[in-house]
């Protein structure tokens, strides 16, 4: 096992591996920016390094900076967390010329799975079930055009290189297509720096249900069943639970055999996320096709924890340090559901325009905070403290808040009632719009898909919402 690693992020999740990285006795350096000089994860760690400015671009995504820190402080591998570095295998690469371990899969992994293109190519050939598309190299515009007519509308332009919603657009009919497509090969030439796109088939009801893998050096591949992650808000999560609602037996063995089949099929080490698009019919069947591999731990994680009573961080660094996996796939078993809340500085009414400012008051229910168990009633992860500045260089998120319960009515009371317990006074926050999420007829009877809260629009924003949530209690 390490005796020291670098925990090349900031916020929750820096706080997040920190507390495990204690118990199991491995000491951990931090690195900060400007803006984060006095923040949590720098005082939850054994040593703390400065690397730049308060931008990203000026500290953590200045990957030299981070690795002459782990040099200097003699760490024995860096622990990328999500974001910034975790997906970027010129660094991956990079900690392994110098003699670091990356917390991590492959460089190669990262790569085959960067590209969407590549990726489904590579899917293919493992046989796991992929959308009806396009991800040809040709991108000549009426090239595109002819296979989105032999797709079938409406049809989905995805950038090739694209994630988080950008460079993203449903076509609902022919006539629409060509400048949908100027559009997201802009946008996606802005934020990636790559014109490429993939037309696919537009799934109608979809839901977000993803895997959670595990690969070790030794070659074996396990999954940790699923989350459902569809309630979203421009493309991004908004609440995630696990198991899914209504997921069959069947179907979960059909789908986690998929989704070690992709993870074998690049080689994959450490902890990784299959992500599937689902497609609901109306006899309440379900069809599933591969979306994409996040190679790094996700947001939700939590969730995954609270059903297994596993710490998935141990595991990242065990297998990372060259141990086997701990559990064999007839090992794992689900304990009872867990919802995910994610508290995020934003005002929901206002597009979910994220807000700034500082904490005067952060008062959070009684919980077990990581450090001391996993899947208790109600866990806690967050990066700030009661006075600390939310800025606007990072993501908008506060805290993650995890309840878990013998059956999803149960967790859903008991995420209430934590949401309740909570007060943020400083500025606006997504609390009371959670509240009536997980509230509405869809989320409580678990009628889910991606456009949960567009369809609940009148009882979830505005003044008539809030007035509903505060008759309600």
């Amino acid at each position: 096992m390490f005796k020291k690693i670098l925990i090349a992020n900031r916020g929750e999740i820096a706080c997040r591996v920190a507390a495990t990285a204690r118990r199991m006795g491995v000491r951990t350096v931090a690195v900060y920016s400007d803006a984060d000089a006095h923040s949590k994860h720098v005082v939850a760690c054994d040593e703390k390094v400065h690397i730049g400015g308060s931008a990203p671009r000026d500290s953590y995504l200045q990957w030299k900076r981070i690795l002459d820190a782990a040099i200097q402080t003699r760490a024995d591998a860096i622990h990328p967390g999500y974001g910034f570095l975790s997906e970027n295998e010129e660094f991956a690469q990079a900690c392994g010329d110098v003699g670091l371990v990356f917390i991590g899969p492959s460089p190669a992994a990262i790569r085959a799975m960067g590209l969407k293109a590549e990726s489904k190519r590579l899917m293919q050939e493992a046989g796991v079930p992929l959308v009806p598309g396009y991800h040809g190299a040709d991108q000549t515009p009426s090239l595109l055009q002819r296979e989105a007519d032999r797709i079938g509308y409406p049809v989905l332009i995805k950038a090739s290189a694209g994630g988080g919603g950008k460079g993203m657009r449903a076509v609902q009919s022919p006539e629409d297509f060509p400048s949908a497509l100027a559009s997201c090969q802009r946008e996606a030439t802005s934020s990636f720096g790559n014109a490429a796109v993939l037309i696919e088939k537009y799934v109608q009801r979809p839901r977000h249900i993803e895997f959670q893998v595990f690969g070790d050096m030794q070659g074996h591949v396990v999954h940790l069943f699923e989350r459902d992650c569809s309630v979203q808000r421009r493309h991004q999560k908004v609440l995630e639970e696990a198991p899914a609602p209504a997921m069959t037996e069947s179907m979960r063995q059909e789908m986690g055999a998929a989704a070690v089949a992709a993870a074998k099929a690049v080689g994959y080490v450490g902890a990784g996320t299959v992500e599937f698009i689902v497609e609901q019919r109306d006899d309440a069947t379900m069809d599933f096709f591969f979306m994409e591999m996040n190679t790094r731990l996700q947001v939700e994680h939590p969730v995954t924890e609270a059903i297994t009573g596993l710490d998935l961080v141990e595991w990242q660094l065990r297998i990372a340090s060259g141990e086997p996996l701990p559990l064999l796939q007839n090992q794992l078993h689900i304990e009872g559901h867990a919802i995910e809340a994610r508290i995020c500085a934003e005002t929901p009414d206002n597009q979910f325009l994220p807000s700034t400012g500082t904490l005067h008051v952060y008062r959070k229910p009684r919980a077990t905070s990581f450090e001391r168990a996993v899947g208790d009633a109600v866990r806690i992860d967050d990066g700030v403290r009661e006075g600390d500045t939310v800025t606007p260089y990072y993501d908008s998120m506060i805290a993650k808040l995890i309840v878990h319960g013998t059956t999803r009515d149960q967790a859903l009371a008991r995420l209430d009632a934590a949401l309740v317990a909570t007060h943020i006074v400083g500025l606006p926050t997504n609390v009371q719009f959670l509240r009536r999420v997980i509230r509405s007829d869809s989320f409580s009877h678990a009628h889910l898909d991606t456009a949960l809260i567009e369809r609940e629009r009148p009882v979830l924003f505005g003044r008539g919402a809030t007035l509903a949530l505060r008759n309600n209690r």
